[in-house]
């Protein structure tokens, strides 16, 4: 019953960061919209912000989890953009808030290990020294987070997919000619 309590109030702070920012929602809020009462929230969340914390982590686990295995750059940045692109609203309002650090921490841990995996997939059959293998990952991490939290700040605006197709379509072969050096 817990488990299923858990999530209802979860549901419902994604619900309302989808129509409002997180300084207009209550906890109040929260336990109407799932019909629970205060006590219950409290049981389970010291706050609004530890609520989000945990939805923002359950949601990097998921992702990580899903994930073992990734052929293309593309698919690192699909991977991690899936949330976002799902609950545009809900992320923007998290992004726009005080809390804007416990997405960022979680995005950067997301696009850490997508990176990673993709890396590791692409290079698992070639000489690639760790040294070598730890400086695509943290090029790339960076390029991955940097242009997300660029996209978030510019209340994406643009088509970061297509973006990320354009930019996979000019490195094509890059990969192999870094083989080659």
């Amino acid at each position: 019953m817990a488990n299923l309590t858990k999530i209802a109030i979860k549901n419902s702070l994604i619900k309302l960061l989808n129509e409002r920012p997180i300084n207009k929602i209550t906890v109040k809020d929260i336990v109407e919209d799932c019909g629970i009462n205060r006590n219950s929230f409290y049981y389970h969340y010291n706050d609004i912000p530890s609520l989000i914390e945990e939805i923002i982590n359950s949601e990097a686990d998921r992702i990580i989890n899903d994930h073992s295995r990734l052929e293309s750059f593309e698919d690192c940045i699909q991977v991690a953009i899936s949330f976002v692109s799902e609950n545009r609203k809900a992320v923007m309002h998290i992004h726009n808030s005080p809390n804007h650090e416990i997405y960022e921490r979680c995005l950067w841990r997301v696009c850490e290990y997508v990176v990673t995996t993709y890396i590791n997939t692409v290079f698992a059959d070639n000489a690639l020294s760790d040294d070598d293998k730890s400086i695509l990952i943290r090029y790339h991490k960076c390029e991955c987070f940097g242009q997300m939290v660029d996209w978030l700040n510019s209340g994406m605006k643009n088509d970061i997919m297509a973006d990320f197709h354009r930019i996979c379509e000019l490195r094509k072969g890059i990969a192999e000619e870094m083989l080659k050096k």
